[in-house]
């Protein structure tokens, strides 16, 4: 049975940078790979593109034709597909015995409440694809508690909308700092610890204080699924990328069913991947070594 990655996330999260990171990093470890561009918005595809959306319909004509904006053009693409997703389905056919990574487009309605995506990846899974939705967020949303918490908003109704084996990540990790410092140390974040902690920064904000009650239902709505934990990315770290490859192979049980060539053991291939990320060593090396760093 096929094997993939559903990967999702909001514009600027490094989706398309990530996916040509997971293909040079899944062929160089003797995977056979191929990437399939579904963003009708992405006009700059750095990786070799297996299928691309734009040979069905382009985001250009379709706002040319229908006078649509960026936004509405991207779903009517998306709900364009769905009507012709036998087309996809052939052009996969050629792609049997590859790990299919699919690069979706960044509107977050696709996966918060619309059902186009949903639909598709529905099918995708009744012609017995095995898929893992790969969410990115960017990193540096942890630096404020209202990002923060919508970060985790999305992330939840993401994980419910489709309803697959699920991994959030926060990318550019080694930015993290970038536009701010963080409150609590990584893992609090990671593991979305108490978040009473965080809510009384909130309620320190001159805006977010006019909000006390809804900022206390939504930090106790996230708390209540207890489903959202992320773990951390820098694409260009090969020891990251093996950590959160190991991650996506147990959620979707590629490591029991589709074991690369060589003398690998199921036992031992899923000892190497487990769930749980210590995150000290992510904490010291993107940001108390940078901070020493930068004051040197």
């Amino acid at each position: 049975m096929p094997f993939g990655q559903v990967v999702v996330g909001p514009p600027g999260s490094g989706k398309t940078t990530y996916c040509w990171g997971a293909y040079q990093f899944l062929t160089a470890s003797g995977r056979k790979v191929a990437v399939v561009n579904l963003d009708p918005a992405n006009d700059h595809i750095p990786y070799p593109c297996a299928i691309n959306i734009a040979d069905l319909i382009t985001l250009e004509d379709t706002m040319d034709d229908l006078k649509l904006g960026p936004n509405g053009g991207i779903m009517f693409c998306v709900e364009y597909l769905l009507k012709n997703i036998d087309w996809l389905l052939e052009k996969l056919d050629g792609l049997k015995d590859h790990y299919i990574i699919f690069d979706f487009p960044g509107q977050v309605e696709l996966f918060t409440h619309h059902h186009a995506v949903k639909d598709i990846l529905n099918i995708l899974e009744k012609h017995n694809y095995r898929l893992v939705a790969v969410h990115l967020v960017d990193a540096h949303y942890c630096t404020d508690p209202a990002k923060y918490i919508s970060v985790l908003l999305l992330s939840l109704k993401t994980m419910i909308q489709l309803e697959l084996p699920h991994v959030n990540i926060l990318s550019k990790i080694d930015l993290i700092e970038s536009y701010g410092k963080l409150r609590f140390n990584l893992q609090y974040y990671t593991d979305v610890m108490d978040l009473s902690y965080l809510l009384e920064s909130l309620n320190e904000d001159a805006f977010g204080s006019k909000f006390k009650k809804l900022n206390a239902a939504l930090c106790e709505l996230v708390e209540d699924f207890a489903l959202v934990g992320f773990y951390t990315l820098c694409v260009e770290d090969k020891t990251s990328m093996t950590k959160i490859q190991q991650v996506i192979d147990k959620a979707g049980g590629f490591i029991f069913g589709g074991l690369t060539e060589g003398n690998e053991s199921i036992m031992l291939t899923a000892m190497q991947a487990g769930f749980h990320e210590d995150v000290t060593d992510v904490q010291e090396r993107w940001i108390e070594n940078k901070d020493h760093d930068d004051d040197d």
